[in-house]
């Protein structure tokens, strides 16, 4: 009796996952549509991929400053520093005002420029 409202069971529900699979390919095809004509749009916007990539690459390079993690990298990125050679010229008061850099850091940042 068991078995049989547990076989019961999977008929529903293995008819209810397949007609959800089947739902989300309809709403794909559509959405494709949708990104086919975003991507026209998108054409514009190419360079900024370009751009992507030179943020990658210079959170990258902060990340060859000893202590300097990815995480930390990103920060200083997005306070404002372009270049190593702006954070290890930043004071003291600028780099600790970074979220989430800390004294140790900057400690750090200070012995590797001298």
């Amino acid at each position: 009796m068991f078995t049989k409202i547990l076989n019961k069971l999977k008929a529903i529900f293995g008819k209810k996952s397949i007609s959800k699979t089947s739902k989300p390919k309809k709403l794909s095809k559509s959405t494709k549509s949708t990104k086919s004509t975003k991507s026209t749009t998108k054409k514009t916007t190419k360079p900024a991929k370009g751009k992507k990539q030179e943020v990658k690459l210079l959170i990258e390079s902060f990340t060859s400053i000893p202590g300097v993690g990815a995480k930390s990298a990103k920060a200083f990125y997005e306070a404002g520093f372009k270049s190593t050679k702006d954070i290890l010229s930043a004071k003291e008061e600028d780099l600790l005002a970074v979220p989430g850099v800390g004294i140790n850091l900057v400690e750090k940042l200070k012995n590797y420029k001298s």
